[in-house]
């Protein structure tokens, strides 16, 4: 229904640099960092060298006495204000600027503002701070050993315990774990890792002090979120919501870290205010990889039941949680521990509970749903991992073990032992798929021939289901604001429309698949449509792109409100062509009179005539706004296989090749979809065997660079092969899914898998991501398999 021919796609275009064109002639560029204002500062940041001190003074004399540099801004002075704390999406609170203690490396201590960002640079560099430095908590596990410094006092915690999350049914679980024929365990830990996006954060806070009110350029994936919570933040202060403009244009990346409010907004937005002229926050690579929002750090118990031959009854997960010192992860309230109750996964069995505690340590603050929905990635990891341990275990083929377990295209919708509820799916057929296109048979058959000869091969599957979509308003909600989404639509009298929407592109092609939603609904040629997001002064109230949320709610939004103006244009071409409306047939693009083809009207000729020839009675004009509220979640799935040569000499891993097959419903955009599955397989190999944040028992950050915290490349990634199957959402108005973090998901225990398959004929049943040559190394050396140097 809605795919292009590459022609046709390739026809359509973006716009980009029409629109830059015109960003750089009003002296704002396509990026934050290219935004120039008449008479704006800079600002940089003093950042703690400890993980967990006592401020006792800070001496900012000599930086003020550097030419160029105007003020330096500490908690003290934000306490002044009210300033120095702010809430996090998770309803916890986290400083701005502290006042007494740091509580992480590389936290903010204060700020520089300098005319020249170099001169703010050397500022930072001559601020003198002393202090008394403490013994940092960074074990969760022992965050709740007696004893332990209580990190968060202001809490009124005794403990630095934060909450307790479960779900599903304890006692039955336990029950029959108790009495399975076969039960496997695994720790599986999925390691701190960093977002790297290729833009790091940034903002212009831009303060007029004569109409008091605030224009805000930010890297940020939630304009109207962070509008609303500048205003809860700083509206004591006068920036009440409707003196607060957000502006969010190009964005180099998200992948969830452009969600949080960081400290550094609020400071600039505070030095603004106080000085009153805009002031420049663009942070460096260093601090963005030490200081902002991390992903994962979940260390899970986690433990499969099945009978003999292979029938999986049910699942049990302990999970341990390190949220840093405050808990900023961005999750739906209602959610603390994300959708990882999705761990149940794409198998059909009656029992399941898992549970999940998170603690404080001195490390970084977040939990940002990094390229996931909200926690899906270790779920998936979790239970992707559980099976291939189980198939081992019994000495059952692992894709065979699958295919006998998966839920049956008739079982949907499906309701999860963990309470979700499965839109659709078609397992099988999807891993199947991937087999036939690895030549799977034939691959197991080299495998066993190359264990004879000592040689290393391993083939890994991971058949996930996500969960997508943010969300259903009975359920989501982030600081209170339901999770629906919004489309404005507006067609100009020439038949030309602009669609205004409340997410924001960080690169997905929104533009190219919003114009083609309307263009399918309305018969508006694409290249007609403009594409606007980004902007609180122009677009519909959204809460952002994240989660695969943006075609799930915000093209649901574009598809019904196109419909609306569908059913006007009806009435009026009804009105012309002087017939019921029950008469009329649509085409895409134009009306036309049952039995008379010929006696029809374009889309074009309605539009126009909403404007000048509308029926006595009808509202003028051709404009429509609608806010989506889901019934339901979305849940794509697919099925992921990866073959690896590993050698036995160095441990060196190759991955030889890796088939992705994806269903993510109706497929808008075909090239759009690539696109995002190649990004995302690239970055589910990053933390499968790459990427990790590596902290000493100080505290202190070992590989806080692209020197140390390793990212693939091109020459690294391997060729990824895809396909697809299609099974339409059914609650969806164009049955589409999301795609866009599916394969970040799939990729990581498929890699790992496969890995773990090619020593699994020497013992080996588990090994945390990232699993890399030295680590495969050490077991070869633990193994017998090669010497020790």
């Amino acid at each position: 229904m809605f795919c292009n021919t590459s022609k046709e796609i390739g026809g359509m275009g973006h716009g980009l640099k029409r629109k830059e064109d015109a960003r750089f002639l009003q002296g704002k560029g396509h990026y934050v960092d290219d935004v120039k204002l008449p008479g704006m500062l800079y600002m940089d940041i003093v950042r703690s060298p400890y993980a967990y001190a006592k401020i006792l003074n800070i001496d900012a004399t000599k930086a003020l006495e550097i030419p160029g540099v105007l003020a330096v801004i500490t908690g003290r002075d934000l306490e002044k204000y009210n300033l120095h704390w702010m809430p996090t999406l998770m309803s916890d609170t986290q400083m701005v600027l502290p006042t007494d203690t740091v509580m992480y490396y590389a936290q903010e201590v204060c700020a520089v503002i300098a005319t020249e960002r170099y001169i703010a640079a050397d500022g930072v560099a001559a601020v003198e701070v002393e202090y008394e430095p403490m013994k940092p908590i960074m074990d969760p596990h022992k965050a709740l050993d007696p004893g332990m410094p209580i990190l968060r006092p202001d809490k009124g915690k005794t403990d630095n315990h934060i909450w307790h999350w479960e779900a599903g049914d304890r006692e039955a679980t336990d029950k029959l774990f108790a009495n399975a024929d076969v039960v496997v365990k695994e720790q599986v830990y999925i390691p701190r890792i960093h977002v790297a996006s290729i833009e790091t954060c940034g903002c212009v806070a831009d303060f007029d002090p004569v109409e008091a009110h605030l224009t805000m350029y930010m890297t940020t994936q939630a304009p109207h979120a962070i509008r609303t919570v500048i205003a809860l933040v700083a509206g004591h202060v006068g920036l009440s919501e409707e003196k607060v403009r957000v502006i969010a244009s190009d964005i180099g990346g998200g992948f969830g870290g452009k969600v949080p409010v960081y400290p550094g907004y609020v400071i600039a937005i505070a030095a603004s205010v106080l000085i009153g002229k805009p002031v420049k926050w663009i942070e460096d690579r260093m601090e963005n990889l030490q200081a902002d929002s991390f992903a994962r750090d979940y260390d899970m118990t986690c433990e499969l039941a099945a009978t003999k031959d292979g029938k999986i009854q049910g699942l049990r997960i302990k999970t341990l949680a390190d949220h840093g010192y405050t808990d900023a992860a961005a999750n739906p309230s209602k959610y603390p521990a994300g959708m990882f109750s999705i761990c149940t996964g794409s198998y059909d069995y009656g029992v399941a509970f898992t549970e999940m505690d998170a603690v404080y340590t001195n490390k970084p603050p977040g939990g940002v749903a990094y390229r996931c929905s909200f926690r899906v990635t270790e779920a998936v990891h979790a239970i992707e991992r559980m099976v291939d341990r189980l198939a081992l275990e019994i000495g059952k083929d692992s894709a065979q073990l699958r295919m006998e377990n998966f839920i049956k295209k008739e079982q949907f919708p499906y309701h999860s032992p963990l309470g979700w509820e499965y839109d659709s799916g078609d397992y099988g057929p999807a891993l199947q798929m991937a087999m036939d296109i690895v030549g799977y048979d034939e691959l197991r058959k080299e495998q066993a021939e190359k264990r004879k000869r000592g040689e290393l091969m391993g083939i890994g599957i991971c058949s996930f289901t996500e969960v997508v979509g943010a969300g259903p308003s009975k359920d989501f909600d982030i600081l209170g604001i339901k999770m629906f989404d919004s489309a404005e639509i507006r067609v100009h009298p020439t038949g030309k429309a602009i669609a205004r929407f409340g997410t924001k592109s960080q690169g997905q092609g929104h533009e190219t698949t919003y114009a083609q939603i309307i263009a399918q609904e309305l018969g508006i040629p694409a290249e007609h449509i403009h594409i606007e997001e980004g902007d609180t002064d122009t677009a519909p109230y959204g809460l952002g792109t994240y989660a695969s949320r943006s075609t799930p709610t915000a093209g649901a939004a574009a598809a019904v409100a196109a419909r609306k103006l569908r059913d006007k244009a009806r009435k009026i071409a009804a009105y012309l062509l002087e017939v019921s409306e029950e008469d009329l047939e649509w085409e895409v693009g134009k009306f036309y009179v049952k039995g008379a083809p010929e006696k029809s009207k374009t889309i074009q000729e309605l539009v126009f005539a909403a404007y000048t020839n509308h029926p006595q009675g009808m509202e003028a004009g051709f404009e429509a706004t609608h806010y989506y509220d889901p019934p339901n979640l979305t849940f794509p799935f697919g099925s992921y296989i990866c073959v690896v040569d590993i050698d036995p000499e160095t441990g060196s891993i190759k991955i030889r090749r890796f088939v992705a097959i994806d269903d993510c419903g109706n497929i808008i955009n075909p090239m759009i979809v690539q696109g995002q599955i190649h990004g995302g397989l690239t970055q589910g190999l990053a933390p499968a065997m790459f990427e990790e944040l590596i902290y000493d028992e100080d505290g202190n950050m070992l590989n806080g660079s692209f020197m140390d915290y390793l990212v693939p490349t091109a020459v690294e990634s391997p060729s990824w092969e895809t396909g697809h199957t299609i099974t339409p959402c059914p609650h969806h108005p164009i049955g589409a899914k999301g795609v866009g973090e599916s394969p970040t998901v799939g990729a990581p225990p498929a890699i790992a898998n496969a890995i773990i398959d090619a020593l699994s004929h020497l013992g080996v049943t588990h090994i945390d991501i990232p699993i890399t040559p030295q680590k495969v190394w050490n077991i070869l050396v633990e193994k017998g398999v090669i010497e020790a140097v």
